[in-house]
């Protein structure tokens, strides 16, 4: 999430990316629950991690761990349960810079194709690209078209190009895609 509104969880600049979101505490030692919203979570919550929170502050992973499935995260600082329940609910944030680097040129992250302007093969705005979703194995693009949402399937045949240096991503919809 690259979300630069503001709301009750406070001002996340636009150059940070969502990798996380605390749970609840895990026993006396100031251990938390964190739910990972990330594919590398072991690499995001090691030791000496520094991760980023909606009102501006930073937390340091002082350890890390994996029980019963769940990840457990021990921040440097907080030693009791009492510190460690305050934290619950804080989103945990990243620099974007700092993700690894997609190995496929035609892979992108969601957060970099949110914003992007969507236009056809012949050059047509059609709107910008509000989000990503996931669903039944194939991902869709969410695009703004004259107020109403469409979903686009983000495949090569219907989707050829996406630009991030001038912020756009090429459409070619095939026949009715846009009369649903």
């Amino acid at each position: 999430m690259t979300s630069g509104t503001s709301d009750d969880r406070g001002e996340i600049p636009e150059d940070l990316v969502a990798v996380g979101r605390i749970g609840p505490a895990r026993g006396v030692r100031g251990e938390v629950f964190v739910e990972p919203w990330t594919d590398a979570p072991t690499e995001r919550f090691a030791a000496g991690a520094v991760l980023r929170t909606q009102h501006g502050g930073a937390l340091t992973v002082a350890a890390s761990s994996v029980s019963s499935g769940k990840q457990v995260v021990h921040f440097a600082g907080i030693d009791d349960r009492t510190a460690a329940e305050s934290l619950r609910g804080l989103e945990l944030f990243v620099p974007a810079g700092d993700r690894p680097v997609l190995p496929d040129p035609d892979e992108f992250y969601d957060t970099d194709l949110i914003g992007l302007e969507a236009r056809t093969v012949g050059g047509q705005p059609l709107g910008p690209v509000r989000d990503v979703l996931h669903a039944g194995g194939a991902s869709y693009l969410v695009v703004d078209i004259e107020g109403r949402e469409h979903l686009i399937p983000f495949v090569a045949a219907i989707v050829p190009e996406v630009d991030l240096a001038t912020a756009t991503v090429t459409v070619d919809p095939p026949d009715g895609l846009f009369e649903l």
